[in-house]
């Protein structure tokens, strides 16, 4: 499966669009107050635990939308968009959402 962030892949031409297709994930508060105890991870402004679970959280969101887009029959993901959300949720608390999105295709 081919996922890009341009419009276009070179060489492969699109063939047809099956439409959007998204895929989420959700760091809990859990998730920062786990990161706050391991605070000796910070070296130069930087937590190596915190990155560790965003790239875990988006890999997550990247295998739900790769995966909505092979059950439509897409052979790739063009103009994929990664956002990263801040939730605020009724406790008080926040959670952090990371989410993928793009348009399934057929290449040819």
């Amino acid at each position: 499966m081919i996922v890009s962030t341009t419009t276009v892949v070179e060489g492969r031409p699109v063939r047809s669009y099956l439409g959007v297709v998204t895929g989420e994930a959700i760091l809990g508060a859990n998730v920062f107050a786990d990161f706050f105890a391991k605070i000796r991870d910070i070296v130069g402004g930087r937590s190596a635990a915190y990155e560790r679970e965003l790239r875990k959280a988006r890999q997550i969101a990247m295998d739900e939308m790769t995966r909505e887009a092979r059950e439509l029959g897409a052979d790739g993901v063009i103009g994929v968009d990664i956002d990263y959300e801040t939730i605020s949720v009724p406790e008080g608390g926040s959670m952090l959402m990371v989410s993928v999105s793009g348009t399934a295709v057929k290449l040819s």
